[in-house]
């Protein structure tokens, strides 16, 4: 059990700082925004490459602040049926919760595995994406975002599936849960 507290302590460390970080790319992304509006319109010089960098900059926070949505269960889906089922049948209701969380690591150890490999070869090749001449960045960055993101997410609903606790970070403390 001191294992099993420690490695969802680590994750909620990690959870809590890809969020945090996450949270500072969206103030830079406003930051960028407001200066290239700024620029556009009182000097007639528009940053290059904006649209490319909020493309991307989009993408890496959802998948940095992903892991502390799905550790505090704040994950977009309907939990009416789960809602109801508690209710009625808290064990039925528990039991589906883990085999959503279950289906959940699954798909995101998915991604992971499929997403690596992209990473290693944005990394080994130094693919860019953008306009040349006018601005590129590499793709490396944001496919390493997305296979950390996912992997952890993978991590967390495993651990949510295999404890039956709904917020790992507690498994020491919470009794049960759907």
């Amino acid at each position: 059990m001191r294992g099993a507290n420690g490695l969802a302590r680590l994750m909620t460390g990690m959870a809590q700082v890809a969020n945090a970080v996450g949270t500072l790319v969206v103030l830079g992304l406003v930051l960028l925004i407001n200066t290239d509006v700024v620029a556009r319109n009182a000097f007639n010089a528009p940053f290059r490459g904006t649209y490319e960098v909020v493309q991307f900059l989009m993408v890496m926070i959802v998948f940095l602040q992903l892991p502390d949505v799905v550790r505090i269960n704040r994950l977009t889906r309907s939990d009416g049926f789960l809602g109801i089922l508690a209710g009625k049948r808290p064990a039925m209701a528990r039991f589906f919760a883990r085999l959503i969380d279950t289906v959940s690591a699954i798909f995101m150890g998915l991604i992971t595995y499929a997403m690596w490999p992209e990473f290693l070869r944005a990394w080994t090749e130094n693919t860019y994406f953008g306009t040349p001449g006018i601005f590129t960045a590499p793709y490396w960055p944001i496919r390493l975002v997305i296979c950390f993101a996912a992997a952890l997410c993978a991590l967390i609903f495993a651990t949510k599936a295999i404890s039956g606790r709904r917020r790992p970070e507690l498994l020491h403390v919470e009794d049960s849960g759907a």
